[in-house]
């Protein structure tokens, strides 16, 4: 029987593109053909997230388009989070019809259970969770680009009372540092400018005696490799030597991305973070000590159960203080099997949960304009990664050193993946403009 055609769509997090490029790889040396379009298939996956409420919806809203698009011809399989926390009713809903799901440590399986159900018609599934899977031997197959996602460990031991993650793609292992520097040699060579280490809680990094640290001292030595980043760390164990290394090495990114989650110590406890509003402070403060300009973003979920109004204004006065560079705000929303699911009611009516992410975005929005506002007149150099899909298809957009987005007008003299000194001009709460020196 000829292998068939396979079409994989990506949602949530940056570890799931990683994946789908992982995935990718082991369906071509199964002799399955990638295709860049749905209506071309005759498999679809769709690669999910599992954090937020409306990612489940729109996954079952997308497998009843498929199947009416494909008029019923077609094989769905469901990968990744949602796989494994909703694995039985993912299989037994009859009117969803999806015919096989895998979890995130189970892709080397995806043959075979595309085998079964070609062959048999037999629904099949592996959600088993391994303690030791880190995918170090299989080369993702990546789409052209300038950044490359790589993913240094797998899991997660925190326990965020409001989140699944642990549940669904189990517990911390990281893999050997001569593994990850040989992808990131063969990146390089490849063309690529940038990599961005991955891991749930990237800072908890650990294999034998090496850690954190240690690894991105060995990849910022890597001849070649222009920019490093990474996401995300966790401010509970947020190692100090990190921002000496990051300050002195030029191809570490100036940027930190620190989860705040909440302001108030009550519910940062009921969130199992592990800090004190206090903590988080002085870390910040001391991350500016070291590196005065580095640009600092965060995630913030409000609206968390039995948060009260004033609880949020400690979350409200942590932003003015720090005043982030980005923040990404949230409304929380239930996870099923999660640990507040089963002792919280989700108790914060919804118009408060608006008014408050309504307020705290007006106010990061002012703080970003004004922070992007104080680069006009820099000359900064930027890594151009692609065309701008906000102003139009005459102008590239790239990143500065902070990952904030610049605009630059489109010329012959320059391309995407290319390293450009540019002066700013012109900023909004979201992005840069500039003129190429």
């Amino acid at each position: 029987m000829s292998k068939k055609n396979v079409f994989i769509e990506t949602y949530g997090c940056q570890m799931n593109v990683y994946d789908t490029e992982l995935v990718k790889s082991i369906l071509q040396k199964a002799e399955y053909k990638i295709v860049d379009q749905e209506s071309t298939a005759d498999i679809v996956m769709l690669n999910t997230c599992s954090v937020r409420d409306n990612a489940n919806r729109k996954i079952y809203n997308r497998v009843h388009e498929i199947k009416k698009a494909k008029d019923g011809k077609v094989s769905i399989g469901v990968l990744g989070c949602m796989a494994t926390n909703f694995k039985t009713n993912l299989l037994e809903n009859k009117r969803l019809g999806i015919d096989f799901i895998a979890g995130p440590d189970s892709y080397k399986h995806l043959p075979n259970l595309i085998s079964t159900v070609t062959e048999t018609g037999i629904k099949a599934f592996d959600v088993t969770l391994s303690e030791f899977e880190t995918y170090s031997d299989i080369d993702p197959v990546r789409d052209a680009g300038v950044n490359a996602w790589i993913a240094i460990m797998r899991g997660c031991n925190n326990f965020c009372t409001f989140c699944v993650v642990p549940y669904t793609r189990g517990r911390e292992r990281s893999r050997e540092p001569k593994n990850i520097i040989e992808e990131v040699k063969r990146l390089v060579k490849n063309g690529y400018k940038q990599v961005t280490l991955l891991g749930q809680n990237v800072n908890s990094y650990q294999h034998e005696k090496y850690d954190f640290t240690d690894l991105m001292k060995m990849v910022s030595d890597v001849e070649g490799i222009e920019r490093i980043r990474y996401t995300s760390p966790h401010p509970k164990d947020f190692p100090r030597k990190l921002l000496s290394l990051m300050s002195e090495r030029n191809n570490i990114c100036n940027q930190v991305h620190m989860p705040l989650q909440a302001g108030n110590d009550r519910i940062l406890d009921i969130m199992n973070r592990t800090y004190t509003q206090r903590e988080f402070l002085d870390l910040i403060k001391e991350a500016r000590d070291i590196m005065p300009n580095v640009n600092i973003s965060t995630d913030i979920i409000l609206g968390f159960p039995t948060e009260t109004a004033q609880e949020f204004e400690d979350t409200v006065k942590v932003v003015q203080e720090v005043e982030f560079d980005q923040a990404y705000i949230f409304k929380y929303s239930e996870r099923p099997n999660t640990r507040a699911s089963k002792k919280y009611a989700d108790d914060v009516p919804e118009k408060e949960k608006t008014r408050r992410i309504v307020l705290l975005n007006e106010i990061q929005h002012d703080i970003a304009l004004r922070k992007n506002q104080s680069h006009i007149g820099q000359i900064e150099k930027i890594l151009i990664a692609e065309t701008s899909t906000k102003r139009s298809a005459d102008y590239y957009q790239g990143r500065n050193d902070g990952n904030t987005v610049v605009i630059v007008p489109k010329s012959d003299a320059y391309t995407k993946g290319d390293l450009i000194d540019v002066k700013i001009h012109g900023a909004t709460k979201n992005a840069l403009q500039a003129d190429v020196v």
